[in-house]
């Protein structure tokens, strides 16, 4: 990780005051991040910084407003698209099968998906051009939490949600749902809506999760992925994040980088 920024005079696409670099990343005014930085707002690398001659440089150096994370790589793109069912996660599928480049064809950027979603299975899918995010939120030793709302078959009981709260034996190993609850019950017993929220990024899991427990499932739509809400968005539909979520996601992978590097010290 770089050291924090030390007011040295800039060079080109280098090291530029921070009331600048804030200000063009959509923070605040230039007046206002003087008083955010005499204030002790502010952290470069993750160290507080409050002389007003400070300077970062955008490409390289990780600044915080709040302990939130400032995008300052005006270069990296995010987009949040509701998968329908029947489109699998790919931006070529080798079989010819609908992919991804129907709702990315249109954009300015060449982005990717993180993680996947079945064919089957609709909802929440972030597309993006930043690899490194990306690494972090699909890998399962990140804790990325995922929350699925699924129609399935048969009359679920508390005993069975304690169930996959507890965990379930499957082929490739154990897995457990960190929160599992009930949404409804229909009357005529046959199906349920379940909620299920958990952080695996393997294959099929949920599905895999609920038949071991003898409730296959019907429907399934991912309505969450970390700090990101499927919210009003209709199926198809794509959108860019707000300044807001792309703050909570960079500052999920920084505390990440963090702790890694932690870890990787301590193994030392």
């Amino acid at each position: 990780m770089a050291e924090p920024a030390t007011p040295t005079e800039p060079t080109a696409g280098g090291p530029q005051r921070l009331q600048k670099v804030l200000s063009a990343a959509g923070v605040a005014s230039r007046r206002v991040i003087e008083d955010y930085l005499v204030q002790g707002r502010i952290e470069v690398n993750g160290t507080v910084v409050t002389e007003l001659g400070t300077r970062a440089d955008p490409a390289v150096d990780h600044v915080s407003v709040d302990g939130v994370a400032v995008q300052l790589d005006t270069a990296k793109r995010y987009y949040v698209l509701n998968k329908p069912t029947g489109v699998v996660s790919s931006m070529k599928d080798e079989q010819g099968r609908p992919d991804l480049r129907r709702f990315t064809d249109e954009l300015d950027d060449r982005v990717y998906n993180v993680g996947r979603l079945d064919a089957e299975t609709s909802g929440l899918l972030l597309l993006t051009n930043d690899g490194e995010l990306a690494h972090v939120l699909a890998h399962p030793s990140f804790g990325v939490e995922k929350t699925y709302i699924a129609k399935v078959r048969g009359r679920v009981t508390p005993q069975t949600l304690q169930r996959l709260k507890q965990g379930v034996e499957l082929d490739d190993g154990p897995i457990r749902a960190d929160r599992a609850k009930l949404l409804q019950a229909q009357g005529d017993a046959r199906h349920s809506i379940v909620e299920l929220t958990l952080h695996s990024g393997r294959n099929r899991i949920v599905r895999r999760m609920l038949k071991e427990v003898g409730h296959p499932v019907v429907e399934l739509v991912r309505r969450q992925f970390g700090p990101l809400h499927l919210g009003t968005l209709r199926s198809g539909q794509l959108r860019e994040l707000t300044k807001a979520e792309r703050g909570a996601l960079l500052t999920i992978a920084r505390q990440a980088e963090a702790t890694r590097g932690t870890a990787g010290a301590k193994e030392d």
